[in-house]
């Protein structure tokens, strides 16, 4: 695919991210106005869940999703918190849930706890996507990231996500490529999140074009595929726009 096609796709797949500790209401704010852009809108802003009724009111009459998280980013909370912490969200406006697994829990040989946290957690989200985070970069072992895919899918998570973007490796096409082959063999219809480090249009190139090979051409739509990042979205305007992309900043 050329440059332009990779930046279309990328844009309307997009997880506009702010969780940063320092975000707040006029953060929120301009994130939400650049949510929708010349060239179409996002699939959906990301947000820490104190923001998502402000997210809601400024999205409102716009197709963008509001995203938020839970038992964000430790993935150690009590099951209670990150359900009851669902449940409030989705009451507050918030579309879909991305919640950390205990992949700690996983790694250290309990992998039932991913499955019922998961579970748990899809059961408060009712028919609202769940994004089970993996956080692949601090599993490192192909292995261990093929079993935390099983354990997610098998308590019913509907997108495998990669990653908080808060460790020192997120996203990357190796894990990538390790969940979307966890989805091919489960025959379930969950997607894939890539999280954290796509900062360019050749980034996100890269992880559309490895799902068309697994996948199949037409699976990358918003419904199966997900990036979270908060830089990469001028990276592909600049694309569309025919300009030279800004220099890259921090992304999740």
């Amino acid at each position: 695919m050329d440059a332009r096609d990779a930046a279309r796709r990328a844009l309307a797949c997009l997880d506009l991210t702010n969780l940063d500790e320092a975000c707040d209401e006029a953060a929120v704010t301009a994130l939400c106005a650049r949510a929708v852009t010349p060239h179409g809108p996002v699939a959906a802003v990301c947000l820490w869940p104190r923001f998502v009724a402000q997210a809601k009111r400024e999205l409102a009459g716009t197709p963008v999703r509001i995203a938020t998280v839970v038992n964000f980013p430790s993935g150690e909370e009590p099951r209670k918190y990150p359900v009851a912490d669902t449940r409030k969200a989705l009451a507050e406006g918030a579309d879909e849930i991305d919640l950390v697994v205990p992949w700690r829990r996983l790694a250290a040989g309990h992998d039932a706890a991913v499955t019922e946290t998961v579970r748990a957690v899809k059961a408060a989200a009712g028919p609202a996507p769940l994004k089970a985070i993996l956080e692949t970069g601090e599993l490192k072992d192909p292995a261990l990231i093929r079993r935390a895919a099983a354990a997610a899918l098998a308590g019913g998570a509907d997108f495998l996500k990669t990653s908080t973007g808060k460790v020192p490796i997120n996203a990357t096409p190796e894990a990538a490529g390790i969940l979307l082959l966890a989805i091919r063999d489960s025959g379930r219809a969950a997607g894939l999140k890539a999280a954290g480090g796509v900062r360019t249009t050749a980034d996100a190139a890269t992880y559309l074009a490895l799902c068309d090979r697994i996948m199949g051409e037409g699976w990358a739509t918003p419904q199966h595929f997900r990036i979270g990042a908060s830089s990469v979205l001028a990276a592909l305007l600049a694309t569309l726009d025919g300009a030279e992309a800004p220099t890259a900043g921090k992304g999740y």
